[in-house]
């Protein structure tokens, strides 16, 4: 049986701290742009590293999310904040977009890419064109069922994420 991963949403250094001292393996967090949650309150440039260093400490694994369609303009600005969560040791990036996965592959093919949810990857098709792109997770649509992600993780050699509670982030 493949190992389950505790993975906590972190709006707040404040959640942050409760999920390093609860037990959690991983936090996902977004910065000030590029996140699905834009009227969250989210972190800065200068947060994100000290949760970084926070987290390694404890050796919590950190996955910030770019989990938002990029227009061309956004580019530039975009591949800006990956270079620097990517020279801040971040373990992983989750993204929506097809095109900046692409083009985070080709700048930095040893950076750990997560498929957001928002990408609603819900049957093995979809899951193994992603794998064929490089990812290292998918994280499945909300709406799978039991039995249908069961089969999912029976049919693939990739990691699978699923969410059980909702929506919610904290």
């Amino acid at each position: 049986m493949k190992k389950v991963e505790l993975l906590a949403p972190c709006g707040s250094m404040a959640a942050l701290k409760m999920a390093i001292a609860c037990g959690a393996d991983a936090v996902y967090l977004g910065g000030n742009q590029f996140g699905a949650r834009a009227y969250a309150k989210n972190f800065t440039n200068e947060e994100i590293v000290e949760a970084i260093k926070l987290c390694h400490l404890y050796n919590v694994k950190v996955y910030v999310t770019v989990n938002t369609l990029i227009y061309d303009d956004e580019f530039p600005e975009v591949l800006n904040f990956i270079d620097f969560l990517y020279h801040h040791d971040v373990d992983a990036i989750i993204v929506q977009d097809l095109g900046l996965l692409r083009t985070i592959r080709n700048h930095y093919p040893d950076l750990p890419i997560h498929v957001s949810t928002q990408m609603t990857i819900h049957n093995l098709s979809g899951l193994k064109l992603l794998q064929n792109e490089g990812v290292s997770r998918i994280v499945l649509a909300r709406e799978n069922t039991i039995e249908e992600i069961k089969r999912i993780n029976d049919e693939v050699d990739i990691e699978t994420e699923v969410f059980i509670h909702g929506a919610l982030c904290v």
